[in-house]
């Protein structure tokens, strides 16, 4: 997506004071309207996936993660292969045009497990591989003594079709000392990322928010996507999702404060609509329904999100923090119908896939 002139775009100050300051009404009014000038008044998109986490074991050890689990405990797991393609052979069967497929930084994983298991999607299955995260691939690339990049050449050429935005956090090495400080730096993610837009290789951008951040943090967060967005285009969409507390260090620890709540669905919607104002040059703002319900995910859909996310059949990081809502192809259309918009779904390029 090309860059808006620079007059029209929102500055950091405005960014920050539209997001802590503007009538929540009046921002979903804007954001919306940002929407429908990108998407048109009818469409609103959704996916069908499936998503594999096919390890758990993770040397990140991120305090906000109820997921990772420490080689020696006895709920590790990395799963076989034919494990994975029963899941895929799963997915399939129920209209999956794409998996997302990651794990923990697994430092006993090496850079052609990650070849042999994608190149046997491949030549099994076909399908499309969403898959590691710029954690991930930085680690690796340090394991190897490889650059980034030629990590990414590699994943590529064994079957890596896309890149998730997993890892972002938020974008402030502040804030990633205290939550993840074992995990990639924000430049070096944004520096990931970078390098996979030079290869071709489309990406998503995520936030996840409502934990000990700051609002100008937040907001920071947005720019500097923007900033790499007008630098390369390969990001596709921004998906942002709260905090999810449960069995997680940080909450147990009492870090977030005594005053400290998790965040609200006026919350959550000031940020969706926020984000795509101030993401004029990325052209999907996704809702997440996962971790907020439907009808918070459903009341995106008026606040600048223009998809509703995917069905994910299978999803095993925020619910181990407690969050467990579920839906169905037809739950989505259904919630897209009655927001009153058409569902069309969409494969993982955002191309509509054809009944």
């Amino acid at each position: 997506m090309a860059r808006r002139a620079a007059s029209a775009r929102l500055s950091r100050q405005e960014a920050l004071r539209l997001y802590e300051e503007a009538d929540l009404v009046d921002l979903a009014s804007r954001a919306d309207e940002a929407c429908r000038r990108l998407h048109g008044d009818r469409a609103r998109t959704f996916a069908v996936d499936r998503n594999i986490n096919f390890t758990n074991i993770c040397e990140c050890r991120c305090r906000f993660c109820a997921f990772w689990r420490a080689p020696e405990s006895p709920e590790a797991y990395v799963l076989d292969f034919e494990t994975i393609s029963e899941k895929i052979r799963e997915a399939l069967a129920l209209g999956a045009t794409h998996i997302l497929a990651q794990g923990g930084v697994h430092s006993g994983l090496d850079l052609e497990f990650y070849e042999r298991m994608l190149g046997a999607v491949r030549d099994r299955f076909g399908v499309w591989m969403h898959a590691l995260s710029p954690p991930e691939v930085a680690a690796l690339a340090r394991r190897e003594g490889f650059s980034v990049r030629r990590v990414l050449e590699r994943l590529r050429a064994a079957g890596l079709a896309s890149l998730p935005g997993g890892g972002a956090e938020i974008l402030s090495d502040r804030v990633r000392r205290l939550i993840s400080p074992r995990k990639c730096s924000a430049g070096e993610w944004l520096a990931v990322m970078r390098e996979a837009h030079a290869l071709g290789l489309a990406t998503s951008a995520t936030m996840m928010f409502g934990h000990i951040e700051m609002p100008t943090e937040r907001t920071e967060h947005l720019l500097r996507l923007r900033d790499l967005q007008d630098e390369t285009g390969g990001f596709q969409s921004f998906i942002a999702w709260p905090f999810q507390a449960v069995n997680t260090d940080l909450a147990r620890s009492g870090d977030l404060g005594t005053g400290w709540r998790p965040a609200t669905g006026a919350e959550y919607l000031r940020l969706v609509a926020t984000a795509r104002l101030v993401l004029d040059n990325i052209p999907n703002v996704q809702a997440s329904w996962v971790t907020m319900g439907p009808r918070i995910g459903q009341t995106a859909l008026h606040f600048g999100a223009n998809d509703l996310g995917s069905t994910m059949i299978e999803e095993n990081v925020v619910s181990a923090a407690g969050c467990a809502h579920r839906l169905a192809r037809g739950d989505l259309e259904r919630l897209i119908r009655e927001a009153g918009f058409e569902p069309v779904q969409r494969d993982c390029t955002y191309r509509p896939v054809p009944r």
